[in-house]
Protein backbone atom coordinates (compact mmCIF):
# COMPACT_ATOMS: atom_id res chain seq x y z
CA UNK A 1 0.00 0.00 0.00
CA UNK A 2 1.41 3.38 -1.01
CA UNK A 3 1.57 6.37 1.35
CA UNK A 4 -1.26 8.07 -0.53
CA UNK A 5 -3.46 4.97 -0.48
CA UNK A 6 -2.92 4.70 3.26
CA UNK A 7 -3.85 8.37 3.78
CA UNK A 8 -6.91 8.03 1.53
CA UNK A 9 -8.08 5.03 3.53
CA UNK A 10 -7.63 6.94 6.81
CA UNK A 11 -9.72 9.83 5.49
CA UNK A 12 -12.46 7.43 4.41
CA UNK A 13 -12.53 5.86 7.87
CA UNK A 14 -12.61 9.26 9.56
CA UNK A 15 -15.48 10.48 7.38
CA UNK A 16 -17.50 7.38 8.26
CA UNK A 17 -16.81 7.61 11.99
CA UNK A 18 -19.56 8.26 14.52
CA UNK A 19 -17.87 11.50 15.57
CA UNK A 20 -18.47 12.91 12.10
CA UNK A 21 -22.21 12.44 12.52
CA UNK A 22 -22.12 14.86 15.44
CA UNK A 23 -20.42 17.56 13.39
CA UNK A 24 -21.36 19.56 10.33
CA UNK A 25 -20.63 16.66 7.98
CA UNK A 26 -20.33 18.62 4.74
CA UNK A 27 -17.98 21.22 6.19
CA UNK A 28 -15.71 18.82 8.09
CA UNK A 29 -15.77 16.32 5.24
CA UNK A 30 -14.55 18.99 2.83
CA UNK A 31 -11.71 19.79 5.24
CA UNK A 32 -10.66 16.13 5.22
CA UNK A 33 -10.75 16.12 1.42
CA UNK A 34 -8.69 19.31 1.28
CA UNK A 35 -6.07 17.85 3.62
CA UNK A 36 -5.90 14.73 1.45
CA UNK A 37 -5.30 16.87 -1.65
CA UNK A 38 -2.37 18.58 0.07
CA UNK A 39 -1.00 15.18 1.11
CA UNK A 40 -1.36 13.87 -2.45
CA UNK A 41 0.55 16.88 -3.75
CA UNK A 42 3.48 15.98 -1.50
CA UNK A 43 3.33 12.38 -2.66
CA UNK A 44 3.16 13.44 -6.32
CA UNK A 45 6.35 15.45 -5.78
CA UNK A 46 7.92 12.16 -4.67
CA UNK A 47 8.62 13.36 -1.14
CA UNK A 48 9.43 10.72 1.42
CA UNK A 49 11.33 10.45 4.66
CA UNK A 50 13.42 13.53 5.41
CA UNK A 51 12.14 15.73 2.58
CA UNK A 52 8.53 14.93 3.52
CA UNK A 53 9.16 16.07 7.10
CA UNK A 54 10.94 19.25 6.00
CA UNK A 55 8.15 20.14 3.59
CA UNK A 56 5.49 19.44 6.23
CA UNK A 57 7.25 21.71 8.75
CA UNK A 58 7.37 24.53 6.18
CA UNK A 59 3.69 24.05 5.38
CA UNK A 60 2.79 24.14 9.09
CA UNK A 61 4.52 27.50 9.51
CA UNK A 62 2.71 28.91 6.49
CA UNK A 63 -0.63 27.64 7.79
CA UNK A 64 0.05 29.37 11.13
CA UNK A 65 1.02 32.57 9.27
CA UNK A 66 4.51 32.35 10.78
CA UNK A 67 7.44 33.75 8.77
CA UNK A 68 9.85 31.26 7.25
CA UNK A 69 12.90 33.40 8.00
CA UNK A 70 13.64 35.76 10.92
CA UNK A 71 12.13 39.24 10.99
CA UNK A 72 14.56 42.12 11.49
CA UNK A 73 13.82 45.73 12.33
CA UNK A 74 14.08 47.03 8.78
CA UNK A 75 12.02 49.99 7.49
CA UNK A 76 10.32 48.10 4.66
CA UNK A 77 8.98 45.47 7.09
CA UNK A 78 6.61 47.82 8.94
CA UNK A 79 3.45 49.80 8.22
CA UNK A 80 2.41 52.58 10.57
CA UNK A 81 -1.03 52.04 12.08
CA UNK A 82 -3.05 55.14 12.97
CA UNK A 83 -5.67 55.58 15.65
CA UNK A 84 -4.69 52.73 17.99
CA UNK A 85 -3.03 54.66 20.81
CA UNK A 86 -4.19 57.82 22.54
CA UNK A 87 -0.67 58.78 23.65
CA UNK A 88 2.17 59.90 21.39
CA UNK A 89 3.45 56.36 20.87
CA UNK A 90 3.64 55.34 17.21
CA UNK A 91 2.39 51.84 16.38
CA UNK A 92 3.64 49.78 13.45
CA UNK A 93 2.35 46.46 12.12
CA UNK A 94 4.66 43.92 10.53
CA UNK A 95 4.01 43.25 6.85
CA UNK A 96 5.41 39.73 7.04
CA UNK A 97 3.66 38.73 10.26
CA UNK A 98 0.36 40.52 10.81
CA UNK A 99 0.21 39.57 14.51
CA UNK A 100 3.50 41.36 15.27
CA UNK A 101 3.46 45.02 16.31
CA UNK A 102 6.11 47.58 17.18
CA UNK A 103 5.53 50.49 19.58
CA UNK A 104 7.92 53.42 19.26
CA UNK A 105 7.75 55.86 22.18
CA UNK A 106 8.70 59.57 22.08
CA UNK A 107 11.82 58.86 24.16
CA UNK A 108 13.04 56.38 21.52
CA UNK A 109 12.09 53.25 23.44
CA UNK A 110 10.88 50.38 21.23
CA UNK A 111 8.69 47.48 22.33
CA UNK A 112 7.33 44.55 20.34
CA UNK A 113 4.19 42.49 20.86
CA UNK A 114 2.74 39.46 19.11
CA UNK A 115 -1.00 39.06 19.66
CA UNK A 116 -0.79 35.37 18.69
CA UNK A 117 2.12 34.61 21.00
CA UNK A 118 0.13 33.70 24.11
CA UNK A 119 -2.45 30.92 24.21
CA UNK A 120 -4.32 30.98 27.51
CA UNK A 121 -5.81 27.74 28.82
CA UNK A 122 -8.44 27.67 31.55
CA UNK A 123 -7.29 25.12 34.13
CA UNK A 124 -10.88 24.16 34.95
CA UNK A 125 -12.41 23.84 31.48
CA UNK A 126 -9.23 23.49 29.31
CA UNK A 127 -10.79 26.03 26.93
CA UNK A 128 -8.30 28.23 25.07
CA UNK A 129 -8.68 31.98 24.75
CA UNK A 130 -6.78 35.26 24.56
CA UNK A 131 -5.97 37.44 27.57
CA UNK A 132 -4.44 40.91 27.33
CA UNK A 133 -3.47 40.56 31.00
CA UNK A 134 -1.29 37.54 30.21
CA UNK A 135 0.06 39.34 27.14
CA UNK A 136 1.20 42.29 29.24
CA UNK A 137 2.85 40.06 31.84
CA UNK A 138 4.88 38.21 29.23
CA UNK A 139 5.75 41.33 27.25
CA UNK A 140 7.18 42.79 30.46
CA UNK A 141 8.98 39.72 31.78
CA UNK A 142 9.86 37.97 28.52
CA UNK A 143 10.04 40.80 25.98
CA UNK A 144 10.18 39.97 22.30
CA UNK A 145 13.54 40.63 20.72
CA UNK A 146 14.43 40.76 17.05
CA UNK A 147 15.28 38.82 14.98
CA UNK A 148 11.97 37.06 15.58
CA UNK A 149 10.29 34.11 13.90
CA UNK A 150 7.29 33.78 16.19
CA UNK A 151 6.70 31.60 19.23
CA UNK A 152 3.74 29.98 20.95
CA UNK A 153 3.42 29.94 24.73
CA UNK A 154 0.69 28.09 26.60
CA UNK A 155 -0.34 29.97 29.75
CA UNK A 156 -2.53 28.25 32.33
CA UNK A 157 -5.00 30.53 34.05
CA UNK A 158 -7.70 30.28 36.70
CA UNK A 159 -10.63 32.69 36.63
CA UNK A 160 -13.60 33.00 38.97
CA UNK A 161 -16.29 35.39 40.15
CA UNK A 162 -16.67 36.64 43.72
CA UNK A 163 -19.39 39.25 43.13
CA UNK A 164 -22.17 38.84 40.58
CA UNK A 165 -22.21 42.54 39.75
CA UNK A 166 -18.75 42.14 38.17
CA UNK A 167 -19.90 40.01 35.24
CA UNK A 168 -18.35 36.68 34.29
CA UNK A 169 -15.23 36.87 36.47
CA UNK A 170 -13.43 39.37 38.68
CA UNK A 171 -10.40 37.40 39.85
CA UNK A 172 -7.57 35.95 37.76
CA UNK A 173 -4.64 33.75 38.63
CA UNK A 174 -1.88 33.41 36.05
CA UNK A 175 -0.46 30.16 37.37
CA UNK A 176 2.21 28.79 35.05
CA UNK A 177 3.27 28.55 31.42
CA UNK A 178 4.89 26.16 28.99
CA UNK A 179 7.49 27.94 26.87
CA UNK A 180 9.48 25.76 24.47
CA UNK A 181 9.06 22.79 26.80
CA UNK A 182 10.13 24.78 29.85
CA UNK A 183 7.60 25.12 32.66
CA UNK A 184 7.55 28.66 34.05
CA UNK A 185 5.95 29.11 37.46
CA UNK A 186 4.27 32.51 37.45
CA UNK A 187 1.74 32.60 40.31
CA UNK A 188 0.54 36.14 39.75
CA UNK A 189 -2.92 37.09 40.97
CA UNK A 190 -5.25 39.95 40.08
CA UNK A 191 -8.67 41.38 40.86
CA UNK A 192 -10.82 43.67 38.76
CA UNK A 193 -10.70 47.33 39.77
CA UNK A 194 -14.25 48.65 39.68
CA UNK A 195 -13.21 52.28 39.25
CA UNK A 196 -10.70 52.28 36.39
CA UNK A 197 -11.75 48.92 34.89
CA UNK A 198 -8.19 47.61 35.06
CA UNK A 199 -6.56 44.84 37.08
CA UNK A 200 -4.95 45.22 40.50
CA UNK A 201 -2.35 42.73 41.67
CA UNK A 202 -3.13 40.59 44.72
CA UNK A 203 -0.98 38.71 47.17
CA UNK A 204 -1.38 34.95 47.21
CA UNK A 205 -3.19 35.19 50.57
CA UNK A 206 -5.66 37.73 49.16
CA UNK A 207 -6.23 35.54 46.13
CA UNK A 208 -7.03 32.45 48.20
CA UNK A 209 -9.31 34.50 50.43
CA UNK A 210 -11.30 35.53 47.36
CA UNK A 211 -11.29 31.93 46.13
CA UNK A 212 -12.74 30.79 49.46
CA UNK A 213 -15.42 33.45 49.09
CA UNK A 214 -16.24 32.06 45.65
CA UNK A 215 -16.47 28.51 47.02
CA UNK A 216 -18.79 29.63 49.80
CA UNK A 217 -21.07 31.27 47.21
CA UNK A 218 -21.62 27.96 45.41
Amino acid sequence: MSMYEWAKREVEIAKKSSAMKDEDFDYVGECYDSALKAYKSLCDDEHSGLSFGITASILKRLLRADPLTPIYDEPDVWNEVAGIREDECKVYQCRRMSSLFKDVYPDGRVEYSDVNRINCIDVDTTFSYHSSLADRWFDKNYPIKLPYTGEKIDVFIEEFLTDEKNGDFDTVGILYANKDGEVININKYYKADEEDKDWVELTQAQYYKRKLKKINRE
